[in-house]
């Protein structure tokens, strides 16, 4: 929603906006464009008389500035439907989808078009290292925009990427997440199908050729042009041969025949599917598979994935956005294979509504199991026995509720050369710059 905040404010219009604990770098990115924001969601808010309402997917039926736009009869849409009316249409919509790598594979995109010379608008969930905003209009006629499978708004229940119409269509893999909407994976892949529904016959459909789910998408209906991806294996379209432990390296093959060569910043054999993905969906829109390997070697990630906050005393803290075991397991994965011999410490914050919920909780242990120590917050209202589902996780745990406390023990327990690595979906109360604090005055552990 900030994303379309700034689109609508690089639009033309005088856009406000109101949230719950706006954090960095969302908020001050709109600060930046001079955005006003309202904290809480109190019916004064419509005392600004706006000329329309743009409805998030976090409002509900109850809160006192829906329930008097309601009665007041204004004039309200959703997010998606917006975009798609006023931003979409036109255009030729490169729609990123997957239950992990959306926003980095939507940066690594428009980066590519970018440096093609081809001047894309974008809407991305994150901010990319490489442009100073999540959106933009952009000037020419493609638009990269991270397509979520979440649903769109109270009034609106289907997911939020059936309103983008997109001519390419990248899907990355699916999981099962999101279960305070859809109780299990075949919910979400017929949320999918309505997806490939939508892609025009001369469209394109590329997906990672290793992922199960995805096949069994695609095997419900097609009509298409259709590609696939995958890493560490000849398949029928473009595969990934890894040069590198750390994944720094890698060769883009094709038919037994190398294309590309990447060399980049970036870790994690995710991020290589990421890539392979991204170099695929960019040549659909005209860029050689050779010019987006040297995009991607200028490729700098995106704020809040796998990003360093800071080093104190041999200490480094990386902040990362990773909330699902998948994404854990890949993080930590990928940070031990950069950093061989050193300790990784890993934070969690289960903080999404699926983890909230427990519905992750005995994956945890196994995506955890790569790090050296684990800490894990869990606050009392968690609703579930974070100790239990733990149980068979081998590395030391500490689980504590408060942050602060968090924050002292964890600064007394690190040492040179350990890599801390914070995960959460939201703020983490502001962990990272707590610990790095506290880094500089703790007692060092004998």
């Amino acid at each position: 929603m900030g994303g379309v905040a700034a689109l609508a404010k690089a639009a033309g219009h005088r856009v406000t906006g109101s949230d719950r604990n706006v954090y960095p770098p969302m908020s001050t990115q709109l600060r930046a464009l001079g955005i006003e924001l309202m904290e809480g969601f109190g019916a004064d808010q419509l005392s600004l008389r706006p000329d329309v309402i743009v409805v998030g997917n976090v409002m509900s039926r109850g809160m006192p500035v829906i329930e008097a736009m309601l009665d007041a009869g204004q004039r309200y849409t959703s997010g998606p439907q917006w975009l798609a009316e006023h931003v979409l249409a036109g255009r030729w919509v490169l729609a990123v989808a997957g239950t992990h790598g959306k926003t980095t594979t939507s940066s690594m995109l428009a980066h590519i078009l970018e440096y093609a010379g081809l001047a894309p608008g974008f809407l991305i969930g994150g901010v990319p290292g490489n442009f100073d905003s999540s959106a933009r209009l952009g000037g020419g006629t493609f638009f990269v925009i991270e397509a979520d499978e979440y649903d769109t708004a109270f009034f609106d229940k289907r997911a939020k990427f059936v309103h983008y119409s997109p001519r390419t269509a990248l899907l990355n893999n699916l999981e099962f997440d999101h279960a305070d909407i859809y109780p299990d994976v075949a919910a979400i892949q017929r949320q999918f199908h309505h997806l490939l529904r939508i892609v025009p016959p001369s469209g394109r459909v590329i997906w990672n050729g290793a992922d199960r789910n995805l096949a069994a998408v695609l095997g419900m209906g097609l009509w298409s042009q259709a590609e696939t991806f995958m890493v560490g294996e000849d398949g029928d379209g473009l595969s990934a041969r890894l040069c590198g432990e750390d994944y720094s390296v890698f060769e883009v093959v094709a038919g037994g025949a190398v294309q590309a060569r990447v060399e980049w910043q970036l870790m994690g054999r995710h991020n290589v599917a990421n890539a392979l993905g991204a170099m695929v969906a960019a040549r659909h829109a005209g860029v050689p598979l050779p010019v987006a390997a040297r995009a991607l070697a200028e490729f700098s990630g995106v704020k809040r994935r796998m990003q360093l906050r800071g080093s104190v005393r041999g200490v480094e803290v990386y902040d990362d956005f990773a909330h699902h075991p998948t994404a854990i397991a890949t993080s930590i994965d990928g940070l031990r294979r950069r950093n061989r011999g050193e300790r990784v410490l890993a934070v969690l914050e289960p903080r999404s509504n699926t983890m909230r919920m427990g519905v992750h909780g005995t994956a945890l242990a196994t995506a955890l199991s790569g790090a050296d120590e684990v800490w894990l917050y869990a606050p009392a209202d968690i609703g579930w026995d974070v100790r239990a589902a733990m149980g068979t996780l081998a590395s030391p745990l500490k689980v504590l509720d408060n942050i602060d406390v968090l924050a002292v023990q964890l600064a007394t327990a690190a040492r040179a050369g350990d890599r801390v690595l914070i995960m959460s979906n939201g703020g983490f109360g502001g962990l990272h710059e707590k610990l790095l604090a506290r880094l500089g005055t703790a007692e060092r552990p004998s």
